[in-house]
């Protein structure tokens, strides 16, 4: 592994190396390799409930729609944006169950690292793709990697945390970071969750951002999907995981609908 990762215990922050079926720091910290290969960094302090992140629904109902193909073409337009070598490292935070970082990896061969808070999420990557390397952990705290490891950070529809972002990326590297454009699946939030509104995020985004990095590129990615009703509700369980029983009710009605999908995409390299 070309990168050092980084104790998470509070006050720690030593390197972790590996020994065996377990990291370990040198003041005694450890921490299992799980049978499928990825580590559970997360501290207590660092849950906010239980079972933090996606649950095991959402990531399954996310899985299906992936099968299913309906994001198939944006995983891919958004892995040709990535500007990645074979000697790269690349890092997705927020990662889900690593469709994106292991698209980036397929086409470049660059080293591929994958963090998120759901154990799920992290369990279905790791199965998933288990020549990329997975962490769980909580990336608004603390994202457990040495200073300037990676070439680029991605950030694809998940929380930021611009300054972290900025310490692990290398000078001269690249953070892309893609959220929902503001007419992303309007046909369905207009049917289910009677809200047919844009919802603009890319000035947030910069604004969170322009303090570290600078803005070098911005795109946005446009497409359209038919969803059967099967298809409408496991976007909904894996996107508007909190919608009312009133709204479950009514995408029981729904579909088959045809709904935009939509990603703006920006791209900035650190000041």
């Amino acid at each position: 592994m070309m990168v050092t990762m980084l104790c998470p215990v509070r006050d720690c922050r030593e390197s972790l190396a590996r020994h065996d079926r377990r990291l370990a720091c040198s003041r005694g910290h450890s921490f299992d390799v799980a049978r499928r290969g990825y580590v559970n960094l997360l501290q207590p302090q660092d849950r906010r409930s239980p079972h933090p992140g996606d649950s095991p629904a959402a990531v399954t109902a996310r899985a299906r729609l992936r099968d299913q193909g309906t994001e198939r073409e944006f995983v891919e337009r958004i892995a040709a944006l990535v500007p990645a070598a074979p000697a790269d490292a690349v890092l997705d935070v927020g990662c889900g169950d690593g469709a994106h970082v292991a698209a980036v990896a397929a086409r470049s061969g660059c080293e591929g690292h994958g963090l998120d808070i759901s154990v799920a999420a992290i369990e279905a990557a790791a199965r998933r793709h288990p020549a990329l390397h997975w962490v769980v952990g909580n990336a608004d705290r603390f994202i457990p990697y040495a200073d300037r490891s990676f070439a680029t950070v991605l950030s694809i529809t998940a929380r930021l945390n611009a300054a972290e972002f900025r310490r692990v990326l290398r000078d001269g590297g690249t953070l892309v970071v893609v959220v929902p454009a503001p007419d992303d699946l309007i046909e369905l939030r207009a049917a289910v969750l009677a809200e047919g509104v844009v919802r603009p995020r890319t000035a947030r985004v910069i604004e969170a951002c322009t303090p570290l990095f600078t803005v070098t590129r911005e795109e946005q990615l446009r497409g359209r999907a038919v969803l059967d009703a099967d298809a409408v509700a496991d976007v909904l369980a894996s996107t508007y995981r909190a919608f009312r029983w009133s709204e479950r009710a009514r995408a029981e009605t729904v579909g088959p609908l045809d709904v935009t999908l939509a990603r703006d995409v920006v791209v900035f390299r650190p000041r």
